[in-house]
Order: structure tokens, then sequence, then C-alpha cells
């Protein structure tokens, strides 16, 4: 549970709108190098995973814009952050600047900019924003999750409280209803163990489509309900999670590990996340 009334309402007030211009902002740096591959400058981190100068910028955007909530920042393109340093944070941000590094170098549209405030290791509020379909995904827990459509990338947004509370839509959408079982695979992570979940699933529902998606957009696409059922099975971190995880929360759906059905954890020794799965509100396999 959150703490209490007063916590909720400064979230909602003033740091929700941060985190929310925060990843305009971010998505606005991101969607101009998109349109130049030539500027990508890719490398490899020590996990092997990509990098590129829209990671970079990204994280830098936003660690600026956030800088004056003096809310410490845990990021996926910040320095190696020593458990010692971090473990008693009561309040802190944690930062995916740009989540589907493999997408946005396909240029297939799927990456998304991610972040989380955690009190306590437990997620209370998040911002998820697509740049390219202009797309926000919020959620304050015990509050609810919303769509914001239509907000296009740029380099100083001012939006308030009181302009993004008319703006919102609650999730799930009436309009996301659809006929058969949808389950979401990452694009570009899958395994033997992924496809053997898959046919397990396709037991109970032998109507079953896959929709291949990037990033923690499949986080939205669930809370949306749109899609139904999403597993993975290869490595992520706290940050791919976070965000996505509580929206898809307050949107009536969960996530818990594979196959031992745990909660997800956060702010550990080691921020790998394990196997999981993730549910819609109307799955409940």
């Amino acid at each position: 549970m959150m703490a209490d009334t007063q916590i909720k309402q400064h979230i909602l007030e003033h740091i929700l709108p941060q985190c929310f211009n925060a990843a305009v902002k971010a998505g606005a740096a991101i969607m101009k190098i998109y349109k130049n591959q030539d500027d990508y400058d890719i490398s490899l981190k020590s996990d092997m995973t990509p990098i590129t100068v829209a990671d970079r910028v990204a994280h830098n955007t936003i660690k600026e814009h956030l800088g004056t909530t003096r809310i410490p920042v845990l990021s996926e393109e910040g320095r190696e952050m020593l458990y010692d340093e971090r473990r008693n944070w009561e309040l802190f941000l944690l930062v995916d600047p740009l989540d589907g590094t493999k997408e946005f170098i396909k240029g297939n549209n799927e990456f998304t900019v991610n972040i989380a405030l955690l009190y306590n290791n437990e997620c209370v509020a998040s911002v998820l924003y697509v740049p390219y379909h202009c797309k926000m995904y919020v959620a304050v827990k015990e509050y609810g999750a919303f769509l914001i459509r239509d907000i296009i990338p740029q380099e100083s947004p001012t939006y308030e409280s009181e302009q993004i509370s008319k703006l919102m839509e609650r999730l799930p959408l009436e309009s996301a209803r659809h006929e058969g079982f949808r389950v979401a695979l990452s694009r570009s992570h899958q395994t033997p163990e992924t496809h053997q979940r898959v046919e397990q699933m396709r037991q109970l529902h032998p109507d079953l489509e896959i929709i291949e998606q990037g990033s923690s957009y499949k986080f939205c696409l669930l809370a949306e309900g749109y899609v139904d059922y999403y597993i993975r099975t290869t490595n992520t971190y706290e940050w791919d999670t976070a965000a996505g995880e509580l929206i898809l929360a307050e949107a009536g759906g969960s996530t818990l590990s594979y196959p031992d059905g745990e909660s997800l954890a956060y702010n550990k020794a080691d921020l790998k996340n394990p196997w999981f799965e993730a549910r819609s509100h109307n799955c409940k396999d």
C-alpha cells in the first residue's frame, strides 16, 4: 500500500508531471536521431547488448530534467551504481531512457521511454512514452492506469497536472476488445522455452494468435486489453519492467515470475529480473 494520501497527492501534482515532461523531452531527442540513421554511433555494452547515441542523449535529457526533483535516479545508461549506495533509498526513479534499442536500430518504430518512481522499493507511479506513436501511458498506484494520445515529442514540454488529467483515457480500453487469444512475444528475444510455453497456452486456446512486438510497449498493449498474455524467457533488467508492470497492474492485469509465480522485486543487489509472464485483466488461465 502507498504510505498515505499526502504522498499520492504530491506524486499526482508534482512528480508525475515532471516525469511526463522528461519522457516527452527524451522522446524528442530520440526522434531527432532516429531520422538520421548515419548518426546512431552503435557500440556494444559489457553484456553485449547494443547502445546508441540516442540512448546516451535520452539518459542525459532525463537526468537533467529530473535533477530539480532531487530524487536519485537509477538508469540503464547511468554509471554502475553500487548496491551499498542505493540499498537504503526510500524514494528513487528507475529509468530506461530508450527501451528497445534493437528495434530503434532496425527502424521499426517499437521503442519507448520508461520512468518509474519507487517508494520503499515498490513502484508507485510511472510514465511510459511511445514517441513514434505519440502515446503516453501513466499510472499511479491505487489511482489507475491511463492512456493519453497525441503527445507529440517536443524539446520544451510544459504539461501540468490538471492538463494531463483532462487528457486521460482509463485503461483497459473498450475499443481493444477482441475475439480469440492474443500472445505478445518479443520481436528480438525468443528461446525454445518461449515457444514451449506458447504451445502450452495453445492447448488451452486453440485460436491463439501471436503478436510480435518490441520493447515495453507490450505491457501497454496488455493494459489496453489489445493483447492477453506475454511470456519472457530471456534476460531483462528492473528498468525494463517497473514502469510497464505498474501500468498493467493498475489496468487489472498482473506480472509474475515464470514458472514459480512470484512478484518481481526491485532494487535488488542484482538488477536482473527472473523470467516472467504478464496477463491482461481478462486473462485468467
